[in-house]
């Protein structure tokens, strides 16, 4: 569980240098992971391979790199090496029943050898392995003969293989594409130009190379393909975008508050409106040099606003 731990919060390090475009230490870190033993339980449940390949295509430290790049391989290698250990037990679960059935059949001296050398029922087909724990599924989609959609289908499958991301997790893209794509067809249950700008909105921010987060996490799995398939340009949005975003809705906020707040008081002007004097002006230079400030009034007691020439 420590274990666990320690490599989640090396992960969520090299996460953050990424965001900040900054790997400066990430070396260290490799350097740490490289001293651990790494498990596949591990592996599945902190995504670190993500994290590592990700400071491996940000950093342009060579060293960095070859280090990123060697803790990849070892990763693969002991993936591949589970893979291996599954296929010899399933290959030994469909010997041992013919070793037993062959050697009783060779002895045949006894009734009771001959019961139990009985040739044992086997399927028709041979039993797959079963998926490693860092493969990510989805259920399959309905096949579709739509020329219109299959090539949506594919537009999403580019986009989903933007970067090496999708292999590292071992994502199959095709059915994950389909997901996506028959989510929202059966949303507008036609091909129409409100099903076409939905899928152009999810394709440009996949592949979107400043938003690589979106991506992983629909690789991930952690955003659902009937989730991507619904979500808004804001939540799609990347974490420097919806900064941005923020700052200009502070921004907005403040000079509105300025307007209300901003300006001298006076009773040199008569309101429209409420015939009120409590009025409160501000003088701002629209025209050219040589020209006259404009006057803007702003009544208090009734909120009315004028220009005055």
């Amino acid at each position: 569980m420590a274990k666990n731990q320690e490599v989640e919060r090396i992960a969520k390090k090299l996460d953050k240098m990424v965001q900040k475009e900054n790997t400066e230490g990430a070396l260290d870190l490799l350097k740490e992971l490289q001293n651990i033993k790494m498990s596949l339980e591990t592996l599945q449940s902190t995504r670190v391979g993500m994290s590592v390949n990700a400071v491996r295509k940000q950093s342009s430290d060579e060293e960095v790199q070859t280090l990123a790049k060697s803790l990849i391989k070892s990763w693969k290698r002991l993936l591949d090496g589970s893979e291996g250990k599954s296929e010899k037990k399933e290959k030994k679960k469909e010997g041992s029943p013919l070793r037993s059935s062959s050697t009783s059949s060779d002895s045949g001296s006894s009734g009771k050898s001959a019961k139990s050398g009985d040739t044992p029922t086997t399927p028709n087909t041979p039993s797959t392995p079963t998926l490693p724990p860092l493969i990510t599924s989805f259920p399959p989609a309905p096949v579709t003969s739509d020329s219109v959609r299959n090539k949506c289908r594919e537009l999403l499958v580019a986009a989903l293989q933007t970067d090496d991301d999708y292999k590292t997790i071992g994502v199959d893209c095709d059915h994950l594409a389909a997901q996506i794509e028959h989510q929202i067809f059966q949303e507008f249950k036609s091909t129409d130009m409100k099903y076409k700008a939905r899928l152009r909105s999810r394709i440009s921010n996949l592949k979107d190379q400043k938003n690589p987060d979106l991506r992983r996490n629909v690789l991930c799995g952690n955003i659902s393909a009937q989730r991507i398939a619904c979500m808004t340009a804001e939540e799609m949005a990347s974490a420097e975008l919806k900064q941005i975003r923020e700052a200009l809705t502070k921004e907005s906020i403040r000079e509105h508050q300025l307007s209300k707040v901003g300006g001298t008081e006076t009773d040199m002007f008569i309101c429209s409106k409420c015939h009120g004097k409590n009025c409160t002006y501000t003088q701002v230079q629209t025209r050219s040099a040589d020209e006259p400030m404009t006057t803007f009034v702003l009544c208090n007691g009734c909120g009315n606003r004028w220009k005055f020439c």
